[in-house]
């Protein structure tokens, strides 16, 4: 399998850089954009969904048998047990503002396991990428996750949920300051992900987040070392998962502060 995750993982890789040249387009004629709104704090554009049938047309082409879900269109299915799971636009709400923190996320499953991770950020030039087994690479470089070992040493990224209370992370933050933790947030989760893989940031939480936002990011924390709470294969395509993920060194405290101002699992 492992040749076969590699073939996949360098496809995956030329597709989310070519949809995001796709993506830099539109980013930069935002003044031409058509902007809908999803809900709170929920928005999505036309460039999302061109983006997305761009990577679905060039994932359907590279991989015909494979089944396909993602963020704004329904569902394929396919006959091959593999699925793609991506994300056109990680960071919607900032692509539309002008700011340049979005990426491309490309994952690919089988039977609900994370066996391929990219995460591509346009506007820096930045891949983040890697294969079950494999290790965690940013631009072909291997990356490691942070090797501190206190929530004091660096910062920990957050997210909150419109499909959960969004307020409970407000004692989550409150604690991790009170232990002289500083948290980040850059309204792309799969992003603040992928710099707890590369070492930036100690660790990333969220009460919830659907698959396409988490799963390239999660493989990635975990094949850079780092520790994670594991989706439940049988559920997380189509109910998401809620989502921790660090360095060894701050994982433990990080998901019991999560213990204490989440709902319960």
């Amino acid at each position: 399998m492992s040749g076969d995750a590699s073939d996949r993982e360098k496809i995956a890789i030329d597709i989310a850089r070519r949809a995001g040249e796709l993506g830099l387009k539109y980013f930069r004629e935002l003044d031409k954009l058509t902007i809908e709104s999803k809900g709170h704090q929920d928005l999505v554009s036309e460039a999302d969904r061109d983006v997305e049938t761009f990577v679905r047309a060039a994932l359907r082409e590279a991989y015909p048998d494979d089944g396909i879900i993602g963020e704004e269109h329904a569902p394929a299915k396919g006959s091959s047990g593999f699925d793609w799971v991506i994300d056109p636009i990680d960071g919607t709400a900032n692509f539309v503002r002008g700011i340049p923190a979005w990426t491309v996320v490309i994952a690919g499953t089988r039977a609900g396991v994370t066996e391929i991770g990219v995460i591509h950020e346009p506007c820096t030039g930045e891949t983040f990428h890697g294969h079950r087994g494999g290790g965690a690479f940013l631009n072909g470089r291997p990356m490691r996750t942070s090797p501190v070992l206190s929530l004091a040493e660096g910062s920990v990224g957050t997210g909150f949920s419109n499909r959960r209370e969004a307020r409970n992370i407000v004692p989550f933050i409150d604690m991790l300051v009170s232990e002289g933790g500083v948290f980040f947030r850059n309204a792309s989760g799969a992003l603040m992900l992928a710099y707890v893989a590369s070492g930036r940031l100690l660790a990333y939480v969220e009460e919830h987040m659907n698959a396409w936002d988490c799963l390239a990011g999660l493989l990635l924390v975990e094949e850079a070392g780092g520790r994670v709470v594991v989706p439940d294969p049988k559920t997380v395509l189509a109910e998401g998962t809620m989502v921790i993920a660090g360095c060894k060194g701050v994982f433990d405290r990080v998901e019991a502060i999560c213990a204490g101002a989440f709902s319960p699992r």
